[in-house]
């Protein structure tokens, strides 16, 4: 174990998001001084199936780290922390790569956390109606990892079932080639395999969906040790990994969280005091993280356990050792974003003039919103009759509804610039209407909901943050350091060096104000109305399904 830390010491944050790897350098006092992003590889072979390679991404891992530790003296690195998608892993008893394809490429051994080909695998756990989806909102999501094994086992019996000896979540698949040590956090157990830290895996339910081989050399496959996050684990890293990431043998690994988790640890510990909002001097409980990328996840904690329908938990120390997290989300936010944009007919000649304007196609639109409307505080209105239902990849929270589909209302004839532009702030308006969504079935449930807090990618959108802030009436928090995902990663590491006594203290001290963007009251009446319409969109939606039944 090293000694105390110097004043110099420092951490490695790394982030595995859906496309790419990125890796932080942060102090003591959670500043960020480096960081590096690599691409990461994604096969599609047909629609909603997704793929990546574990190699492709350990690698893409360490040369992230060698960048951002370039020059620093490797004693100086006191531990290293890993976040990641809740992708499911899969090797064999060799702990080699196994194929989670038909086509037997057995570099593409991971199902990504996006990938929807368990749909009806995860309809059939629903229907179980077993006592462990109470934790998960009632309704399995074929995001977590039984629908995905159900799926390998019943389509890939012969080649992947058969060879496989390990499944991993992503996250703990970068701590055990760390360390190696098949320790679990209870982070990715809890979040996506229905895992009960007090009464560990339950073999009915394995049993009742016909995966009554997990069971099996007690859940030698799926893990048998577990421990919190941000905990040390095995001895450090390995002279192997430690030699592929450029840092010294045994410098302490932080047990893993999922990537969502890790912006939690980011922003929602952070000190807030005189900055004159409503959680100040109120329990971290009041607040909410919001982790915008891809997809989004709506992070709020408790002292004591809250069942939220449609809302997965509440998980005891997923997150925060000793809170109780309930974790919402939205299937596509910065995905849908993109989708709307860049497939609008009058996306050519946005890029075009993006370019010309040295700006990235947001920006631009964000500007153009602001000449269009000639009315920067009221360029909200401009949607009136427009209205987006943004469930285009399913909804996750709080309907649990996979089978829901996008709805734009209000289209014309036109596909000018000014169309894509109204549409684009429409699809804002309409992922943040899903916020307030996932926020109102909190509050039912019983959390005291005051502030916000963002980070992700989307975050550094400015749009997309005030339409948060209008949309919900609340303060929006967004943190000194925009890479707060990796400086929750960082935190791991710190924790795991024992530099800070707790998870608690550690996000404190580490996460930092930067900037808070108040809500436009003027606009409430608008968002009154505007709100109303996107419930009666989902409505709708259902009666026509019911039509098309009949």
């Amino acid at each position: 174990m090293p000694g105390p830390p110097s004043v110099d010491c420092c951490y490695v944050g790394v982030d595995v998001g859906s496309c790419s790897v990125r890796a932080a350098l942060v102090t003591r006092d959670g500043c960020v001084k480096a960081t590096a992003e690599e691409p990461i590889a994604v096969w599609t072979p047909q629609p909603d199936h997704y793929e990546q390679s574990s190699a492709d991404i350990w690698r893409k891992c360490c040369s992230s780290v060698k960048k951002v530790t370039e020059g620093v003296e490797k004693d100086r690195v006191r531990g290293i922390g890993f976040d990641a998608t809740c992708s499911l892993v899969v090797l064999d008893q060799n702990f080699q790569p196994v194929a989670v394809n038909k086509d037997g490429v057995k570099e593409r051994n991971v199902v990504m956390w996006m990938d929807h080909r368990a749909l009806d695998q995860a309809s059939r756990v629903t229907a179980t109606g077993h006592s462990v989806l109470t934790s998960v909102g009632g309704v399995m999501s074929p995001e977590m990892q039984p629908p995905k094994l159900l799926w390998l086992k019943e389509n890939l019996r012969e080649s992947c079932w058969k060879e496989a000896a390990h499944f991993f979540d992503l996250p703990d698949f970068l701590s055990w080639k760390a360390t190696g040590s098949l320790t679990r956090s209870l982070c990715t157990l809890i979040c996506k395999w229905t895992y009960s830290p007090s009464e560990g895996w339950n073999d009915n339910f394995w049993t009742s969906i016909d995966l009554e081989d997990l069971v099996d050399n007690n859940h030698s496959k799926i893990g048998e040790q577990t421990c919190c996050p941000g905990s040390p684990v095995g001895g450090g890293l390995t002279r192997e990994a430690a030699a592929d990431l450029g840092l010294n043998p045994g410098t302490a690994v932080g047990a893993s969280l999922i990537d969502a988790h890790a912006g939690g640890l980011g922003v929602i510990g952070a000190d807030v005091s005189g900055h004159h909002l409503p959680c100040e001097n109120q329990p971290v409980t009041s607040r909410v993280a919001l982790i915008c990328g891809t997809s989004s996840c709506h992070m709020a904690v408790s002292q004591k356990p809250l069942f939220v329908p449609g809302v997965w938990g509440p998980y005891l120390s997923a997150m925060v050792p000793g809170l109780w997290l309930n974790e919402g989300g939205q299937s596509a936010t910065g995905g849908l974003i993109d989708h709307v944009v860049k497939g609008h007919a009058a996306f050519p000649l946005l890029k075009e003039q993006a370019e010309k304007s040295g700006q990235h196609v947001h920006s631009f639109l964000n500007r153009y919103l602001e000449e269009l409307s000639k009315d920067k505080k009221h360029l909200d209105l401009l949607t009136n009759d427009l209205h987006v239902w943004p469930d285009f990849h399913g909804n996750r929270s709080p309907l649990a509804d996979q089978s829901l589909k996008g709805m734009v209302v209000g289209l014309s004839l036109s596909q000018t610039l000014d169309d894509l532009a109204l549409l684009y702030l429409a699809t804002l308006q309409a992922v943040a209407l899903g916020t307030r969504h996932v926020l109102d079935a909190m509050r039912e449930a019983g959390h005291d909901i005051t502030t916000l807090f963002l980070c992700g990618g989307l975050s550094k959108n400015p749009l997309f943050v005030q339409m948060h802030a209008n949309v919900t009436g609340l303060p929006v928090v967004l943190p000194a350091e925009r890479e707060a995902v990796l400086v929750g990663a960082a935190v791991l590491g710190a924790c795991a060096s024992c530099d800070y006594s707790s998870i608690q203290e550690a996000m404190e001290k580490m996460g930092k104000v930067g900037k808070v963007i108040r809500p436009n009251l003027d606009l409430a009446s608008f968002y009154r109305k505007k709100y109303a319409v996107f419930l009666r969109l989902y409505v709708h939606q259902r009666e026509y399904a019911a039509l098309m039944r009949d």
